[in-house]
């Protein structure tokens, strides 16, 4: 007769994934897909980071003053919900999913994004919510394995040619023009990754996987061996 000592050491090791890289590289369907077919719980940083622009957009906030921004940092109440196979997002109770994924948030959430208080008080969020997630989580973004969670059991680092996340970006913006696209993707990765904040950067211990040339059932299955290679290592 199974006990509840050996059911839970039968169960698996909790474990929290950080997936980082720039857009266009697969982080949210990959990250989306290896967390529900491993039970665990998943969270987009980037929908945060766009609902928060996307309350500043609304409220007429000038996006040009880095002061403003940071005075009305804490106003939002952003929710965002953990379950891969419906990653909801709210502010202020409102569901935001699909009016954070507009042109116009696109191109102002860097600007926002790189104003440190506003990275603080995101970050804050993202490390309640992990620390909550009792089975483990796989949390995706541009500077989770090496600011938001240092010390996240695994750190995979996903990239991508300019051509190859255009092309997959346009897809997924059906119609768009896929160069400009790529020159919209090179001028966001440059944005992130000389911000003085939490800039966009591979981690020191991250396991860097290129899906340049890999479909998207194959880059979910190298997450998933190397998350069980982690687990089994615990």
């Amino acid at each position: 007769m199974e006990t509840a000592a050996t059911a839970a050491s039968a169960a698996p090791a909790a474990v929290i994934v950080a997936i980082d890289g720039p857009s266009g590289t697969g982080k949210s369907s990959t990250s989306k897909a290896v967390a529900a077919q491993l039970g665990l719980s998943y969270l987009d940083t980037g929908a945060q980071y766009r609902a928060i622009t996307w309350w500043m957009v609304n409220n007429g906030i000038d996006l040009t003053d880095p002061t403003a921004i940071a005075a009305v940092v804490g106003k939002a109440e952003i929710v965002s919900g953990t379950d891969p196979s419906d990653p909801t997002i709210t502010v202020d109770g409102v569901d935001v999913a699909g009016p954070i994924r507009t042109t116009e948030v696109t191109s102002k959430v860097s600007a926002v994004s790189a104003v440190p208080e506003v990275r603080a008080r995101i970050t804050e969020l993202q490390r309640s919510i992990a620390a909550s997630a009792e089975l483990g989580i796989v949390v995706e973004g541009r500077d989770i394995g090496t600011t938001v969670l240092p010390d996240a059991d695994l750190k995979i680092f996903l990239t991508a040619s300019p051509e190859a996340r255009a092309a997959r970006r346009s897809g997924e913006l059906k119609g768009a023009d896929v160069k400009a696209t790529q020159e919209a993707l090179i001028k966001r990765d440059a944005a992130d990754s000389s911000r003085k904040t939490s800039p966009l950067a591979k981690a020191d211990d991250a396991v860097e996987v290129d899906t340049s040339e890999l479909t998207l059932q194959q880059v979910i299955e190298c997450v998933v061996t190397l998350i069980g290679e982690k687990r089994a290592a615990k």
